[in-house]
């Protein structure tokens, strides 16, 4: 199972490196407009979450993260979540590998950390806040119809699922990624936890 993964991460992220720049800036730029309309179908006087499990309101706070190198881009996703009024809490990775989270307060609020990732300078808010989030988007490397989700192998995204549960929290969760990542499958383990969504550049993909 360890090795089908490896193998399928290394082609995964080969293919995002031959991506060009400018096909990389226009999905960023496609994702922001479709991670606004998922989150405003959960903001107050609007519809309920996309997947069926965000009351109306939930999504007043979305959780998110920063795109580092050949990931789908979220700068202007998360710039214009927090111009629509939604709170936007991002990820601080932990010594352990678990994550604590703080407000989103723009561009000029990220500072370098540890593996190249830009994460918020203002103060933590505990690892139990993302379970206030209506909408929580996960990086990914694919996601397959059933919903499980091939993440990079931290572990870091599947502690946040897991919290999740035991909270008894069921935000909309949707992983963001390019066309070609989404698979009919996945391999995947008995702790693996479905999501809702997949949001690439040509819209929302239910599954499961």
């Amino acid at each position: 199972m360890h090795n089908e993964k490896g193998a399928l991460r290394t082609r995964l992220l080969s293919e995002r490196r031959a991506l060009p720049a400018e096909d990389r800036e226009r999905a960023a730029e496609a994702l922001a407009g479709h991670a606004g309309a998922l989150a405003a179908a959960a903001v107050p006087g609007g519809e309920a979450g996309a997947a069926g499990t965000a009351g109306t309101g939930a999504a007043a706070t979305v959780a998110a993260y920063v795109s580092v190198g050949t990931e789908p881009g979220t700068r202007p996703l998360l710039d214009a979540l927090r111009a629509r009024g939604l709170r936007v809490l991002l990820p601080v990775l932990l010594a352990d590998n678990d994550l604590d989270w703080a407000e989103y307060a723009g561009p000029s609020a990220l500072a370098p950390a540890g593996r190249g990732l830009l994460e918020p300078v203002g103060g933590r808010l505990g690892p139990e806040a993302v379970t206030g989030a209506g909408l929580v988007l996960l990086p990914g490397l694919a996601v397959d119809r059933r919903g499980l989700r091939l993440g990079r192998g931290g572990g870091s995204y599947d502690r946040v699922l897991a919290r999740l549960e035991r909270a008894g929290a069921r935000p909309v969760l949707a992983v963001l990624l390019y066309e070609h990542e989404l698979l009919e499958r996945v391999p995947a383990e008995p702790h693996d936890r479905p999501v809702d969504l997949a949001l690439t550049p040509s819209g929302a993909h239910r599954l499961g």
